[in-house]
């Protein structure tokens, strides 16, 4: 399988990193991203044979979102050092497959089983969430004294 052997030099890098986006974990901590595509690459594989007439990408990083979603969660706790800790689950998933990897909200929709409105609404809170972080609690106000006037 040679072909196979060149698809995981070629891709498997950044089939790689799209998974430690979406387990939320870093780059030098990623076990259960490792678990997740060695399970994506490994039902490649099995298709191979069927896969090799599409996108062998694309497949496998169907598995790869398929196979997070139906664990997510397992996935909820994330390294503090991700960039996207505060995100749940399926809104790490959605955000990378759009923004990461280019995946239209369509085809994301089709691949979770959602409304593509339901996955733009997803994507949009993701991103709301990453642009505007929570500040932290506001002031206390119960025991300020009013300043007479």
């Amino acid at each position: 399988m040679r072909e196979f052997e060149a698809f995981v030099a070629g891709a498997g890098g950044r089939l790689l990193w799209a998974a430690t986006l979406i387990t939320g974990e870093v780059a030098d901590d990623n076990p259960r991203a490792r678990r997740l595509l060695a399970v994506a690459l490994a039902r490649t594989y099995a298709s191979w044979d069927r896969v090799q007439g599409g996108d062998p990408y694309d497949y496998a990083r169907g598995q790869l979102a398929t196979r997070f979603a139906h664990s997510a969660w397992r996935h909820h706790t994330t390294h503090p050092g991700s960039p996207l800790a505060r995100l749940s689950p399926q809104e790490r998933l959605v955000l990378v497959l759009r923004h990461h990897e280019g995946v239209a909200e369509e085809q994301i929709a089709a691949l979770l089983g959602l409304s593509p409105q339901r996955a733009r609404a997803i994507c949009h809170r993701a991103m709301t969430a990453l642009l505007h972080p929570p500040r932290g609690p506001a002031p206390a106000l119960g025991g300020a004294k009013a300043v007479p006037s």
